[in-house]
């Protein structure tokens, strides 16, 4: 199996270009020209772990590669637009970091100067907590702390001052306003202005328990359990995580060990078991126990989910091996998109698709974190 899981992403690795990535389903399908985004982020860092684990060059020299492309001389990110203010766009200078230290060019670093400004201006609720987009005022998603954060704490520990108390006081307005404590889970949004058409108006908070936004929370909490320092950040990062764990499990199918596209609802009517997030679940976990974060049980947990993971959509298609059962988006709002409004009916209307970056990365971490068991 593990073979044939290098030589899927060996695969997608030839058939893409910096100019073009077969697993961005979203440009693909909209035909749209290359541009940093977060989804080619994801697989960027995807790739890193797997030259990391494997001791294979060609995936580091890929990422090396399609960022090169990117980034000039003077640091500046071609098609990057700062003044979106959108998170989703810091995510992929989380990979500038190993890139700098490995090759020493200074343009990386650059790079993620010009995008740490970008959080030093990004606009903020009343509470401090980020905005997700200008698009979006007042609104915190999940999605944004995976987005965001683990960059900012790199920052922090890379070329900053190692001041990590911002990203622990965005983390724990996010466990105040977002949690609901009876079901263990987060909810996908929160309106701290409480005007969205999707907000409920005394919370704040969307209708449902998104799955891939928990995974995306998830991996933020695994990912900062490793990057924070020992001390109080890195204490009640841990904790909050420990926290989630224990709650979203509970909603594993107990056959696959997969989660459901609406977390809560398993087995209701249109809703399916989801690869993307249940990846994103099991690397947390996996990641968790090996970190001794969590208890070594999750790791069997994930390693489940893993399992799951290739027996249901990892299979081969038109000849080759191709991972399915991945949401291809979701989001809340605008107010000019008033389909995105954060029900369950909308949550599983979106299509679901094979091959895409936010369900192939998150499955090649977890990969990854199989192998180091």
């Amino acid at each position: 199996m593990y073979q044939q899981i290098d030589a899927y992403v060996q695969r997608l690795i030839r058939e893409s270009t910096p100019e073009a990535t077969v697993w961005n389903i979203e440009k693909v399908r909209q035909g749209k020209s290359a541009s940093w985004n977060y989804i080619d982020g994801c697989m960027m860092t995807a790739l890193l772990a797997m030259s990391e684990i494997t001791g294979e060059r060609q995936y580091e020299d890929f990422a090396e590669q399609y960022i090169d492309w990117f980034v000039s001389e003077d640091g500046n990110i071609f098609s990057y637009e700062p003044e979106k203010y959108n998170l989703d766009d810091i995510n992929e200078g989380r990979v500038l970091f190993p890139l700098y230290r490995k090759t020493g060019k200074e343009k990386y670093k650059k790079a993620a100067r010009i995008l740490r400004q970008q959080l030093e201006e990004q606009p903020r609720t009343a509470e401090g907590s980020f905005w997700h987009k200008a698009i979006y005022p007042n609104q915190v998603w999940l999605d944004g702390l995976y987005m965001a954060q683990p960059f900012y704490a790199l920052f922090e520990r890379e070329f900053g001052s190692g001041d990590y108390a911002d990203t622990l006081r965005q983390i724990e307005t996010v466990r105040l306003r977002m949690y609901d404590a009876e079901k263990g889970l987060y909810y996908h949004g929160y309106d701290a202005s409480r005007t969205a058409f999707w907000a409920d108006p005394v919370t704040g908070c969307s209708k449902s328990f998104w799955l891939r936004s928990i995974g995306w929370f998830a991996v933020a909490l695994a990912d900062l359990a490793e990057i924070l320092p020992a001390g109080k950040e890195q204490t009640r990062v841990r904790e909050i995580l420990v926290e989630l764990m224990a709650g979203v499990s509970r909603y594993a199918d107990p056959d696959s060990g997969l989660y459901w596209q609406v977390v809560d609802q398993g087995g209701r009517d249109g809703n399916y078991l989801e690869t993307s997030g249940s990846s994103m679940l099991a690397y947390a976990m996996l990641k968790g126990a090996r970190l001794g974060v969590l208890d070594k049980a999750y790791a069997a947990k994930g390693e489940k989910t893993f399992r799951g993971i290739v027996d249901r959509y990892l299979s081969f298609t038109d000849g080759q091996l191709n991972l399915g059962g991945i949401c291809l988006v979701a989001g809340l709002g605008p107010e000019n998109n008033r389909r995105r409004d954060g029900s369950y009916a909308y949550y599983i209307s979106e299509p679901v698709v094979q091959n895409d970056a936010k369900g192939v990365a998150p499955f090649l971490l977890c990969y990854t974190e199989i192998k180091r068991l």
